[in-house]
């Protein structure tokens, strides 16, 4: 015992005293931050500012199209209706993103006069330039079946073209229902959009919501949950392969057995990645108090997005997914002399231990599914499976424990297999055993 926790200290303590390892202990909470803010940024942002010109051949859709700020100047029959538009919209509006440069061509050969502006989407003059042309038929609004067209320099600029056709779409429904005698100061009314509040009622009864704000939560603890393992398991392999290399463990082994040596390497490097996990519980801690404060001050139950049991899920969970995957790691470096085979064996491993990351966001949305809760009780996605679903809602207790004592046997089979391996493996050089070689080691051992 002495000898394990002498491995122990000196894992541990060789991994938190390097600069990399408080480096990124330190700067990892804002570099997922950045991950996570930026692209949502550029996205909600549509990836930049965007000229579109429209070309309405009904020439009855510009107030759709204004801003609620802009004056519209209002002469044609369809006045009222376009005054509930622009007056009292409150369906989808323009993104402060999208400059609309609008032509009236009502009456019009609208597929003509729209190709001097598709020219203008090659040149290369900032003046002129346009990132779009949106396309509306003379005849849209008596013609329900007349497409809409959007003409772009990228094939895959849906996000624009989709804001273009839901404010056409709305405003010629509006204008359809008050050509059908329904008064213009109700169709805006009849049209407008119901906000949805997801309510999530638990097995006690009780209403939670906050979906949204869940769904993000379950993808961090999610991330906090799964690389420290990966990456944890990573320093384990590549430590056992530089031992190999160096025949540092011909030394260890004459004074500790490999089941000390492997037992200690793997539980000090688990207190590593604890380490770093509890300094960014506590950095996440510290900055969400003040909004936790102000949240509480405002009436906000916190409590309906993050539960203190989470907290016990968490650490009873990261401790079972790193064992797991740990030994996979050692296995890896016992068996191969160099870093670089090891990165060829252990790869198609850890792409299948990564399926319950890959299927997050079927799991987080839908966590009662069948093929969630098989996940959840499954050896070696057991663990991170059940965490999310443990998150999000409220699975059976007998879930919980059921997935807590597969994941308990398999660690123990895990090493179980891997102490045998490591034991023939450690001393082992030259070419990678075949998989045959594998079993007769195990057998051997």
């Amino acid at each position: 015992m002495n000898k394990m926790f002498a491995i122990f200290k000196r894992e541990y303590l060789q991994a938190v005293r390097k600069k990399t390892f408080i480096i990124m202990t330190l700067l990892f909470p804002f570099l997922m931050v950045a991950v996570m803010v930026i692209p949502g940024l550029l996205m909600s942002r549509g990836m930049g500012q965007k000229r579109v010109a429209v070309i309405d051949g009904t020439g009855q859709l510009e107030a759709a199209f204004a801003r609620p700020e802009e004056k519209v100047e209002k002469t044609d029959l369809e006045q009222e209706a376009r005054k509930s538009l622009s007056g009292r919209r409150r369906g989808p509006q323009l993104p402060s993103t999208i400059t609309i440069e609008y032509v009236n061509r009502q009456g019009q050969d609208v597929e003509a006069d729209s190709k001097a502006f598709l020219d203008r989407l090659t040149t290369d003059t900032d003046e002129e330039k346009l990132e779009g042309v949106f396309v509306v038929p003379t005849n849209a609004i008596a013609d329900q079946e007349a497409p809409l067209k959007y003409y772009s320099r990228s094939a895959t600029d849906l996000m624009t073209q989709e804001r273009l056709a839901r404010l056409a779409n709305r405003a010629l429904q509006s204008l359809r229902l008050s050509a059908n005698g329904v008064e213009p100061e109700l169709v805006d009314d009849l049209l407008r959009d119901l906000p949805v509040e997801a309510v999530q009622i638990s097995r006690t009864g009780e209403q939670k919501t906050g979906g949204e704000l869940n769904f993000i939560v379950a993808f961090i603890f999610g991330a906090l949950l799964i690389l420290p393992s990966f990456v944890y398991g990573q320093e384990t392999m590549r430590g056992i392969i530089q031992e190999k290399t160096d025949r540092v463990v011909e030394v260890l082994i004459s004074s500790v057995t490999p089941m000390q040596l492997l037992t200690g390497k793997i539980l000090g490097v688990a207190a590593v990645g604890l380490t770093q996990i509890f300094v960014w519980i506590a950095m996440l801690a510290l900055a969400g108090a003040y909004g936790a404060t102000t949240a509480a001050m405002a009436g906000v139950n916190l409590s309906q997005f993050i539960r203190p049991a989470v907290f016990v899920y968490f650490f009873v969970f990261f401790i079972l997914a790193y064992l797991t995957y740990v030994c996979v790691y050692a296995i890896a470096g016992a068996i191969c002399n160099n870093e670089k085979e090891a990165q060829q064996f252990i790869m198609p491993l850890v792409m299948l231990m990564m399926l319950p990351w890959f299927l997050m966001m079927p799991i987080v949305m839908n966590p009662d599914a069948p093929f969630a809760v098989g996940f959840s009780i499954s050896p070696v996605f057991g663990p991170i499976t059940m965490f999310v679903r443990a998150l999000v809602t409220e699975p059976p207790l007998w879930h919980l424990l059921l997935s807590v004592a597969i994941s308990i046997v398999t660690i123990a089979v895990f090493f179980w297999v891997t102490a045998k391996i490591f034991r023939v493996g450690i001393l082992s050089y030259g070419k990678r055993p075949t998989i045959p070689e594998l079993w007769r080691w195990l057998k051997a051992a």
